[in-house]
């Protein structure tokens, strides 16, 4: 019977289903009666599936069928069933089949946690589509100069939202927002626009006199009732600054100066006291400010200043920026809704929101981030905003947790119609309702400073699940640590205030970010000399390896000569490098651990440097290719975290970020030949020692180069390395070299000078006989014998035996010091 049918495959199943092993042998002896397997047959699958069941032909004579089929089929397949059964096809006879395979057994993936403030806890991080991550961040209110504070909230953020897309490969979609309403702007808004109208005026001097006197008066009330130390101690350095510009004016009315000499003093005390009047202009006038242009005007300045700052520190922008002001139809329908649905009220023209009824709703809570602080109320005060806190005000609420969603304009604040009378939004309410309009009911992602958890976030997540009636509005919350300055508070009063301008006069935007990623994202950084002195020693170090490496490269090889043999060096160099990857995407995993990721890519950096480093001292290449994948993959790293920019294939830029010149591309063929052809120099001025040439050759390495931002570094029996560096980072290296020299100089100078006077001192010991050691010692003394040796102190009583044992070893020293003096004397050699 040649091949197989259906029916027969199907017969076979149907004996193997039988559990009973001597009842299925039976079976399949009765079914192979029925055949021909002997000649013309060809093995079915099902032949050779059958026959792996069985470990030998059976005993029993009366199965002799199955006896026969098995020995054929073993005799066909070709290999004896006790080898391990059939294992391959046969040439000739029949097919064989491949053995069963396993997989790897492998390790579990390393998968992404984030700390997430809703669990206080890092969280395995899923989000609700797939790659697709939505995230809102809160964005800055803009009425003043960005600072250090908001340069680590954005940061961070921006780091975070980095390795997110460029490492973990997610499709974020990033959302911002900018607060142009805010109880802030309106204040200063007034005040700024009040102070220059009054200034515009140009009071007489006696009339600003007045006006700063009527101005100190409830100011000085405020200095009393102002407990906070570090508010006080500014407020009091203000009002010092005033008293001391008004006594200049104050004499100059009295004696009658010239008018030139008036108006000089005046302008002193109106920059002096600016913010005194501003705040006395306001509280007097600021209910007759009607233009809402005027409200406009200082955030939009702001902005802009906000978004040049971030540009500056490499942020990203966000793929959409949302204005409060933009949103305003949004944020009354938002408002309406969460009335509609009954956890909202109106009151005298404001809207609030009932946080009574929400918290005893079955599937709500509230105060999801910080429970402990529901009921602070300097905290919801604070939240509320300072121009809607007035006692009226807090007399409008059913409950003193209550919150403002939406506030009535009072007289000199911005308005926009509403079904409440007009009116403007709550601080809390622009988020939610901005962020629900572009991300729906729930996002993955929502970011802000850790100052904001309680009460803003709070409350943004109280109203928007009271809008949408759920209870997940936001998957992971992300809080961003404080920014202490050496370790203090960051304040005005404290004089430690910085602005993002000022502190990028002192260090780059890449110091910057290595200072950040050197420290935790959720933890408190403290900015100081101690910190930004870590992240130039890091950028250092890696770009030193960087250019290193970019000088191995740069050596002439062929085509073949790139692909090296691996010695035993490369391949545990190559083993460390998996390894470093494998702990630096682990501590990825680990809520972003970029400090982690740093040390791990340090320690790489410094076991390529000890490799390179042996492999020069035995005269012998480094293997390119090998040190060429590390420094891609570190400069791959250092991209994803922005803290190189995109058109730098290996290692930090040269020529500053944005430059469309290759500038190491074009110029370093020059300089290279320049170097060879300065080493070619050098060898014949020390061949034919000529040191003239050689000190030019030094000029030119040490003083010229420099300034172009080229270091030349010669190596003792190896080419010298021609790296393109920072040209004020070699200045100041430079300068540093001189410094050290110049201490090293000055110490050297100081050992000599002591060194004299231990000799001259020395030599005058040496010259004194020692009959006379003692005698000039008076105060210790009264008598002494023929030698020149005590033998009574000063009251007259004769010394101890122990006394006058240590005062003859003396004695007898000094003989031997004067003997040594008088045989120099005899020699000629003594001074």
């Amino acid at each position: 019977m040649a091949g197989f049918s259906g029916e027969q495959a199907s017969d076979y199943r149907s004996i193997l289903s039988i559990s009973d092993r001597a009842a299925r042998v039976r079976a399949l002896n009765e079914h192979l009666s029925t055949r021909s397997y002997v000649q013309g047959y060809s093995l079915s699958p099902a032949d050779v599936e059958v026959f792996r069941q069985l470990a030998a032909p059976p005993a029993d004579p009366r199965l002799f069928h199955v006896a026969r089929w098995f020995r054929h089929v073993e005799a066909v397949l070709g290999v004896p069933r006790g080898g391990g059964g059939p294992s391959g096809l046969h040439a000739s006879k029949g097919r064989r089949v491949q053995p069963a395979w396993s997989p790897p057994a492998g390790s579990e993936p390393c998968r992404l946690r984030l700390y997430n403030s809703l669990t206080r806890s890092k969280d395995v991080f899923i989000p609700q589509h797939g790659r697709r991550v939505t995230w809102y961040c809160c964005g800055p209110t803009v009425y003043d100069a960005s600072h250090m504070g908001h340069a680590r909230s954005y940061i961070s953020f921006d780091i975070l939202r980095r390795v997110l897309q460029g490492y973990f490969k997610f499709d974020v979609f990033y959302c911002m927002n900018i607060t142009d309403i805010d109880d802030k702007i309106i204040r200063r808004a007034r005040q700024n626009h009040l102070f220059e109208q009054y200034r515009e005026k140009q009071p007489s001097a006696a009339q600003l006199l007045d006006d700063v006197h009527s101005a100190l008066q409830p100011f000085s009330v405020k200095l009393s009732q102002t407990t906070d130390p570090d508010k006080k101690q500014m407020l009091e350095r203000l009002q010092q600054a005033v008293q001391l510009a008004a006594e200049p004016l104050e004499r100059a009315v009295q004696s009658e100066l010239s008018a030139e000499d008036l108006h000089r003093c005046a302008q002193v005390l109106l920059e002096e006291a600016k913010d005194l009047l501003s705040d006395w202009l306001d509280s007097t006038l600021g209910s007759e400010v009607t233009d809402n242009s005027i409200f406009s005007k200082l955030p939009k300045f702001w902005e802009e200043e906000f978004h040049k700052d971030m540009e500056a520190l490499n942020v990203l922008p966000p793929d959409v920026l949302t204005r409060v002001s933009e949103y305003v139809p949004e944020i009354v329908n938002f408002v309406q809704k969460i009335v509609d649905n009954g956890y909202g009220y109106a009151s005298n023209g404001s809207v609030y929101f009932d946080t009574v009824k929400f918290a005893s709703s079955e599937s709500h809570s509230y105060g999801k981030l910080v429970p402990e602080a529901v009921g602070d109320q300097s905290a919801l005060q604070e939240g509320e905003g300072d121009l809607s806190i007035s006692a009226d005000r807090l007399s409008e609420k059913r409950s003193p947790n209550d919150f403002a969603l939406w506030k009535a304009s009072k007289p000199g604040e911005p308005s926009w119609p509403c079904p409440w009378g007009k009116g403007r939004p709550g601080w809390h309410i622009e988020c939610s309702a901005m962020a629900g309009t572009l991300l729906g009911a729930s996002m993955d992602i929502h970011g802000g400073g850790f100052d904001l958890r309680f009460p803003h976030h709070d409350n943004e997540l109280a109203q928007s699940e009271a809008y949408f009636e759920n209870d997940c509005w936001v998957r992971y919350f992300l809080h961003t640590g404080h920014l202490t300055i050496s370790g203090c508070k960051m304040s005005k009063s404290l004089k430690n205030f910085i602005t993002i301008k000022d502190a990028l006069k002192k260090h780059s935007a890449r110091q910057l970010r290595l200072a950040f990623l050197m420290h935790s994202w959720k933890d408190t950084l403290d900015y100081s000399s101690n910190t930004m002195e870590s992240a130039l020693q890091y950028e250092k170090f890696m770009n030193e390896f960087f250019l290193n490496v970019k000088d191995i490269l740069r050596a002439p090889v062929d085509v073949t000569g790139q692909f090296e043999k691996w010695e035993e060096e490369e391949a545990e160099l190559n083993e460390s490098f998996y390894k470093r990857k494998t702990a630096v995407h682990e501590a990825l995993c680990d809520n972003v651990d970029t400090r982690t990721v740093l040390e791990e890519m340090r320690a790489l950096v410094s076991q390529c440097n000890l490799y390179v480093a042996a492999r020069k001292a035995a005269r012998r290449r480094p293997n390119r290719a090998l040190l060429e994948s590390i420094a891609l993959y570190l400069t791959h790293m250092l991209k994803i975290f922005g803290a190189i920019e995109e058109d730098s294939s290996l290692g930090f830029p040269v020529g500053g970020s944005g430059s469309s010149l290759d500038l190491e591309g074009t110029v370093m063929p020059y300089l290279q030949v320049l170097s060879d052809f300065r080493e070619g120099v050098r060898k014949i001025a020390r061949d034919k020692k000529v040191p003239e040439v050689l000190q030019l050759s030094d000029a030119l390495r040490d003083d010229i180069l420099p300034e172009l931002g080229v270091r030349l570094e010669d190596h003792e029996g190896l080419p010298t390395v021609v790296k393109l560096v920072d040209r004020e980072t070699l200045l100041k290296e430079r300068e540093e070299k001189k410094r050290a020299e110049e201490e090293k100089r000055r110490k050297k100078e100081e050992a000599a000078r002591k060194k004299q006077a231990l000799e001259a001192a020395r030599l005058a010991r040496m010259r004194t006989p020692p009959s006379e050691m003692f005698l000039s010692e008076c105060d210790k003394y009264s008598r002494f014998d023929e030698n020149g040796l005590p033998t009574h102190d000063t009251e007259g009583k004769e010394l101890s035996k122990g006394q006058v044992k240590k005062l003859k070893k003396l004695l007898e020293a000094q003989e031997k010091l004067h003997a040594e003096y008088l045989q120099m004397v005899q020699n000629g050699g003594c001074p």
